[in-house]
């Protein structure tokens, strides 16, 4: 269990590092007009080293077998969970607002009677004045989010019952 608790938190952090990269990526400060990013830059690299540190302090417990590497590994992932749940509050809005985005019909696009349809933007688009820039955490899959999640609920649930000696050693 405890090498199965291993391959888990590494796809976990395979995951997540996809979503730092997307992060940094869309997150352009020289654009203008880019949205502010909810997500907070410390409470990000936090989660990052912690969750790089856990990674290793769990590696060394797997090498040199003493129970203490697992509490501290355990320690860790708290910390990691409590920053990842915050991450994860804090998207949830912006997840919601890109769902609200108004979609331009068909008949918009043709030049059809839509296109004069009061509130339509520049060039007879609807909705177009009022979408708004998504922060960077707008561009997150839904599936990697949600991957990355279940995975990390998998690590801790593995790594606690292997240092509550569950499973053997």
């Amino acid at each position: 269990m405890r090498f199965v608790a291993l391959i888990v938190w590494f796809i976990t952090a395979l995951w997540g590092l996809y979503m730092l990269a997307v992060w940094l990526i869309e997150n352009d400060a020289t654009r203008q007009g880019n949205a502010a990013s909810r997500l907070p830059l410390p409470v990000i690299l936090a989660h990052v080293v912690f969750a790089v540190t856990g990674l290793v302090v769990w590696s060394a417990y797997l090498l040199v077998d003493r129970p203490v590497l697992a509490w501290t590994a355990v320690g860790i992932l708290v910390v990691i969970a409590l920053l990842g749940l915050t991450m994860f509050a804090r998207w949830i809005p912006v997840y919601r607002m890109a769902d609200d985005e108004v979609s331009v019909p068909v008949a918009a696009m043709s030049g059809g009677p839509a296109a004069s349809a009061p509130g339509a933007g520049p060039a007879g688009m609807p909705g177009t004045g009022s979408q708004r820039e998504l922060p960077a955490e707008g561009s997150f899959p839904l599936l990697i989010v949600l991957a990355h999640g279940v995975f990390a609920v998998s690590t801790v649930v593995l790594v606690v019952l292997t240092a509550l000696g569950v499973g053997g050693s």
